[in-house]
């Protein structure tokens, strides 16, 4: 059997924060002079969105800030990754946002786990909706962050919502082009059979109003756990996400099925589509032993914007990019040297 990362042998408990976070050295309490984070709940299309804002130490409603929302990964939750990114940007000086999508999550919406692209967009919409109008915020100084699945979806919205005046993405991960072609184009003599069994689980939802899924949700032993790390390369995104999200941080609203008929959706969208619509600054970062590395450098070179630059962490792999904290310095020294830039 496999050894955890060497990097990750600190399990985080969400029971023990009481906002259920679950990164090192997350907020545990609300004071003065110190970054607060602020549970919140919006309405978009109809469901009910569990957000959490971070505002800056010594934040002052009166003051003018720039903000930056910052969307999870697949099968992500606002309290892993996305949260930590926001804590820290917000001890940058900006007011910061991490949301849960719709049907995922804490967020409301049925069924469960649907994991559809425009919907997912709309998520980035929905929180640049909402951050534009909080207090203190310049409307006219929003950025974006994207990780993983949220980073392919965040360099979706920059092509179409133009209030976002700086995006960035992070170990960018092209989701319509994975469910397509499968993970490092695995899969391509798959793809007709998986769309017509998507269409058989979407007849199935009409005549019985049950989904179907890709994924179980039985919570796996640590034991198992382990036994299917084993089975996979150390370094890649499947290991290391598999310690990621099912051992190290683990969190009960974040679970890595969606349901079967997405695919039909998934299957005929591609993150880069319309790439060329891009024209505001771009961050696009990649970690240099990372194996999704090939969706970064396609969205980069796709980008319409002449302002964009490539940015490798140096040494970190895919996952390794979500938590560790030398490759989160790194690329929080990126951003905030990129908004300070940008978001003038």
């Amino acid at each position: 059997m496999t050894a955890l990362n060497s990097y990750s042998q600190e399990i985080f408990d969400y029971t023990k924060n009481p906002y259920g976070l679950v990164y090192r050295n997350a907020i545990t309490e609300n004071g003065p002079g110190q970054v607060n984070i602020h549970p919140v709940t919006y309405e978009l299309n109809g469901n009910k969105i569990s957000a959490n804002v971070y505002t800056p130490a010594n934040y002052n409603p009166a003051k003018k800030y720039a903000a930056v929302v910052v969307s999870h990964p697949n099968g992500g939750v606002k309290e892993q990754t996305a949260g930590l990114y926001a804590q820290r940007l917000a001890q940058q000086g900006y007011v910061t946002i991490a949301a849960d999508a719709s049907y995922q999550g804490a967020s409301g919406g049925e069924p469960r786990n649907l994991d559809i692209p425009q919907n997912r967009i709309n998520d980035v919409r929905g929180m640049v909706d909402y951050i534009s109008k909080y207090p203190g915020v310049d409307a006219d100084r929003i950025g974006a962050l994207g990780i993983c699945g949220g980073g392919g979806y965040t360099f979706a919205a920059l092509q179409s919502d133009k209030r976002i005046k700086a995006g960035a993405t992070l170990s960018l991960f092209n989701t319509g082009r994975v469910r397509t072609n499968g993970y490092q184009d695995s899969q391509m003599s798959t793809i007709q059979d998986r769309l017509k069994r998507a269409s058989e689980a979407r007849e199935h939802y009409v005549l019985t109003g049950e989904s179907l899924y890709e994924g179980s949700d039985r919570q796996q032993t640590r034991e198992e756990i382990i036994e299917a790390m084993s089975k996979l390369e150390p370094g890649t995104l499947y290991h290391d996400g598999l310690e990621y999200y099912s051992l190290t941080h683990r969190h009960p609203n974040s679970v890595s099925r969606y349901t079967t008929a997405s695919l039909m959706d998934l299957m005929t969208w591609d993150a880069t589509a319309y790439a060329n619509l891009i024209d505001c600054p771009l961050l696009i970062m990649s970690g240099s032993k990372s194996d999704s590395d090939y969706m970064s450098r396609e969205a980069y070179e796709k980008a319409g914007t002449a302002d964009k630059e490539y940015f490798i962490i140096d040494g970190a792999s895919h996952i390794q990019t979500y938590y560790i904290p030398e490759y989160v310095d790194a690329v929080v020294n990126k951003l905030t040297d990129f908004y300070e830039n940008k978001l003038k």
